[in-house]
């Protein structure tokens, strides 16, 4: 078979994600550039006849919608334990309704965030223990796990940069200290060391347009 990203694609049972569809997330830091490149993905799959389903955690639920102003936008303090079962209620409701259905249906899933920015918040920037915090996600989605992971690493300085340029009031976790950050991207780091197999590390200072070559390659690869 060609390996031309340009072809027209078909899709194959995806191992991972235990259907006849594709399940693809992405994953960094805040300012790293997950929405683009997904938004990117979603036009180039869906020039090609693929039927996409875009969605992201927490918020791809009626549901989710509200726990994510719990988690994003609440004034008070929310306890690190309590934050991250927010996280797997909101991930279990919205792979059972919308996930797991779009998958089965042979859709592409293109997802911003999934447990693996739990293991990375809640685990390494919230310092619980991350065995515990992936334990919990998995319990919660009967074990899915993406078949391609994107993971865009970016300098907490440079996102701290981009988030300032966009001029928008910061949400809870885009204004934790500097020092949570650097956490967080080591955490997401060690992820992908963990499992190279799934995951696609990306400089996310790169051109846009050139992190989407490389986007489309490997899930290319995976239709394949």
């Amino acid at each position: 078979m060609t390996d031309d990203p340009t072809r027209p694609l078909t899709v194959p049972r995806a191992a991972s994600a235990g259907g006849p569809g594709l399940f693809v997330t992405f994953e960094g830091g805040d300012g790293a550039g997950k929405t683009t490149q997904a938004s990117m993905l979603e036009d180039w799959l869906g020039s090609r006849g693929h039927t996409v389903v875009r969605t992201r955690e927490p918020g791809g639920t009626e549901v989710g919608v509200r726990i994510r102003d719990i988690v994003l936008h609440h004034r008070g303090h929310i306890a690190a334990r309590a934050e991250a079962l927010l996280y797997a209620a909101d991930r279990a409701h919205h792979i059972e309704t919308v996930v797991q259905p779009a998958i089965a249906r042979g859709d592409v899933v293109i997802q911003d965030r999934y447990l693996d920015s739990s293991v990375a918040y809640q685990g390494a920037g919230r310092v619980l223990d991350a065995d515990d915090i992936r334990t919990l996600s998995l319990w919660a989605t009967g074990g899915l796990l993406p078949d391609l992971t994107v993971l865009l690493d970016l300098d907490p300085a440079a996102a701290r940069r981009r988030l300032d340029a966009d001029d928008k009031p910061f949400d809870r976790l885009e204004a934790e200290k500097s020092e949570f950050h650097a956490r967080v991207r080591a955490g997401f780091l060690a992820l992908a060391v963990a499992e190279p197999r799934r995951f696609l590390v990306l400089d996310a200072t790169l051109p846009a347009d050139e992190l989407a070559r490389h986007v489309r390659a490997a899930v290319f690869a995976r239709l394949s």
